[in-house]
């Protein structure tokens, strides 16, 4: 599971066929404490996602298939909702 925070919103007046209707936000990815890792990204939210959400996503071709039955040329898509993250006993 790749954790993230959702940060903003992008606007593009033109979109690639198959997300016309879907909303692109800039996520920071986060490591297993919430820390952020890395640069932030832009990914395709299939979910209804907004600012402030701590969310799921996936990549690569997991992303492209997320919004099925069309195949959406996306490299990161947002899935899921995190409610919890709970590490357990980890010593």
């Amino acid at each position: 599971m790749n954790l993230a925070r959702v940060i903003g919103t992008v606007v593009a007046t033109v979109k690639a066929d198959g997300l016309e209707c879907r909303r692109l936000l800039v996520i920071q990815p986060l490591d297993e404490h919430q820390r952020p890792v890395g640069r932030p990204i832009v990914a395709a939210d299939a979910i209804q996602s907004g600012p402030g959400d701590l969310v799921h996503t996936v990549s690569s071709r997991e992303a492209a298939i997320a919004f099925n039955p069309s195949f959406v040329p996306v490299d990161s898509a947002i899935v899921g909702f995190v409610d919890q993250v709970n590490l357990g006993d980890r010593r």
